[in-house]
């Protein structure tokens, strides 16, 4: 009797996160919980069950988001020839333009300290092969990395809705930004303490 209960629970959670990305992203993170469990087709009984607040529900799609992201900069770092940076950027892109409900809290969520760091760690060791092939500029930062992925998020969050393909472009201008060239940038990378006062403003 509670492996179905168990099947039945998980289904529920995945019915409900899909619901809540869908109506985020139309309604914004100021949606109701009861527009929710209709459109997920379940009492908001259950929903409150699975979830006991609305800011735990966004926390579990921004931690599916992550968790899908760190997949996407493991994958990438099996590509050849240092291209694992542009491939994981194409992919976190596509996965976010699919994913818009959760990217108002997305890269400036830390509740997951575990998969956060390793999510860095990897795109870390992609940047760090990227250059040893000479596909950025040297001087490029983790935290440059960082802002670039803020600039794509909010390009899908205006464009969404009329141009859902417009963050396509946006990459490939930051792309070619950050490819071997002169003169190098006369600004510094902003460090990474500089970059957790940010993320930890209100």
């Amino acid at each position: 009797m509670t492996r179905p209960l168990r099947r039945d629970a998980e289904r529920n959670r995945e019915r409900l996160l899909a619901a809540a990305s869908r109506v985020f992203a139309e309604h914004g993170p100021d949606a109701g919980v009861d527009e929710i469990a209709r459109v997920a087709g379940v009492g908001t009984g259950t929903l409150y069950r699975r979830f006991p607040t609305k800011d735990a529900l966004m926390s579990a799609l921004v931690a599916d988001a992550l968790d899908s992201m760190l997949r996407l900069a493991e994958a990438a770092a099996t590509e050849p020839d240092g291209t694992g940076l542009e491939r994981f950027l194409e992919g976190a892109s596509a996965y976010q333009a699919q994913h818009r409900g959760c990217l108002s809290r997305l890269w400036s969520y830390d509740g997951d300290s575990e998969t956060t760091d390793r999510l860095r760690t990897a795109v870390a060791r992609l940047l760090t092969d990227a250059k040893r092939h000479g596909r950025v500029r040297p001087e490029i930062a983790e935290t440059d990395v960082t802002m670039l992925m803020w600039s794509l998020r909010e390009v899908i969050l205006t464009t969404g809705d009329v141009a859902p393909d417009a963050w396509r472009r946006h990459l490939g201008i930051l792309l070619a930004g950050l490819r071997a060239a002169d003169p190098a940038l006369r600004q510094r990378p902003l460090s990474r303490a500089t970059m957790r006062q940010i993320i930890a403003r209100p």
